[in-house]
């Protein structure tokens, strides 16, 4: 490849990780497929530009999309250090869309796959560990949630660098305080996670901090509270396109709102049914069945 085509790459790769991490996530869509046409297939930067993709759609709710530019690379087997380490990632970026569809049971699959694939790379590590603790807290198994945070606090020890990731961590451990019962150390640490991302120039990642936040007080009888954190997390995930964050904030509105303020419920429902059936659109015909007849998104669509 040529000086022209590597500057281009890297220049496009550099604009889909801006938007990836740092921006709307459909911004990144289009130049990492271009990323895709100048690379190489064999190299990392392919590797790199398709794990950034799947990431980019999977931001957005564009699930099935996300699945199938991730689930190839993520099969594969790549005994170069670089490739190995991002189709580790990509199965743990496969292994959060099972979860964000409530599919706890093979998210562990796919985050065992990222494991067996990181060799002794820290992030890559990293990502499957909080990853399998995720898992384990989907499926209410308070102490391999536990074990696998451990895991993970270990991999990060030190690593100021390492924003996302220490950003990551706080939601996790969050949501173990709130399995345990914990609400008020729950609060605590989604607020680290919200200051931090916020001085990392992460958008997404506030709101999803946002949305943790809000749950963690309702859990907590801060009602109130509750609500504001929502509000703040729906709006900014909506102005993002992060229809996974934007409608279970809604949702939540909704349903904290019925009483006291209808209209605003009416308004926040219907905006959590668009996202719903939006991510719907996008998956294959038996995972939008599957996802459409999950309880909370049938109690969520009924009329």
């Amino acid at each position: 490849m040529d000086h022209e085509h590597t500057a281009r790459l890297a220049e496009l790769l550099a604009a889909g990780e801006r938007a990836a991490f740092h921006g709307r996530p459909d911004a990144g869509i289009e130049p990492l497929r271009r990323a895709l046409e100048v690379a190489a297939p064999a190299d990392a930067e392919s590797a790199a530009a398709t794990w950034l993709l799947g990431v980019c759609l999977a931001a957005c709710g564009r699930y099935g999309s996300a699945m199938a530019v991730l689930e190839p690379l993520a099969r594969t087997s790549p005994t170069e250090p670089e490739r190995a380490l991002f189709a580790s990632f990509a199965a743990a970026s496969l292994a959060s869309v099972a979860r964000q569809l409530g599919r706890h049971s093979d998210a562990r699959r796919l985050d065992q796959r990222a494991l067996d694939l990181a060799g002794e790379a820290p992030e890559a590590r990293f990502d499957a560990a909080l990853g399998l603790a995720s898992d384990a807290v989907g499926l209410g198994e308070l102490e391999a949630a536990e074990a696998s945070a451990t895991t993970a606090i270990a991999l990060a020890e030190g690593r100021t660098d390492w924003w996302r990731q220490r950003v990551r961590l706080d939601w996790v451990r969050s949501e173990i305080d709130m399995l345990r019962g914990d609400s008020a150390s729950g609060v605590i640490r989604t607020n680290r996670a919200i200051s931090l991302a916020e001085t990392s120039g992460a958008p997404r990642h506030v709101a999803k901090g946002l949305l943790l936040r809000g749950v963690a007080q309702v859990q907590a009888g801060s009602l109130d509270e509750a609500v504001s954190s929502l509000r703040r997390a729906a709006t900014l995930a909506e102005s993002l396109g992060a229809a996974p964050l934007a409608w279970p904030a809604w949702a939540l509105i909704g349903a904290l709102t019925a009483e006291a303020r209808p209209s605003e419920s009416a308004t926040a429902l219907a905006s959590a049914r668009a996202g719903v059936r939006t991510i719907a659109d996008d998956l294959p015909p038996p995972l939008a069945q599957t996802w459409l007849e999950r309880p909370d998104i049938v109690e969520l669509l009924a009329p």
